[in-house]
């Protein structure tokens, strides 16, 4: 990994398909409930990053894997390292939705 591999952001859509090709796998929204609301990727749920904790109580498996994104990246990151942290084993942060050219629902 170059020093510039640090900057680099995920790639959403291909985040998104590798999701999609993922049996078993949860798309998390780590945005607001009201951004959230505002348009987010289908099949996706939302568990705002102040609230990650609650996602043990809805995704029991920590071997599940956890595709994850929010606005920009930031908070999809954090919520990448708390997920670990909580001892998630297969997580992705795949960025933020602002980068995202495919279908939102509302």
């Amino acid at each position: 990994m170059g020093l510039f591999d640090f900057f680099r952001q995920p790639d959403i859509d291909q985040g998104v398909r590798e999701y999609q090709a993922d049996s078993g796998a949860v798309l998390l929204d780590v945005r607001t409930g009201q951004e959230y609301n505002e348009g987010h990727i289908p099949g996706s749920k939302n568990i705002p990053l102040q609230d990650i904790g609650k996602v043990a109580s809805i995704i029991t498996g920590k071997e599940t894997p956890l595709y994850v994104y929010c606005h920009s990246g930031a908070r999809s990151r954090q919520a990448f390292l708390a997920l670990q942290r909580m001892g998630y084993t297969n997580v992705v942060n795949i960025g933020g939705i602002a980068s995202y050219s495919g279908k939102v629902e509302v």
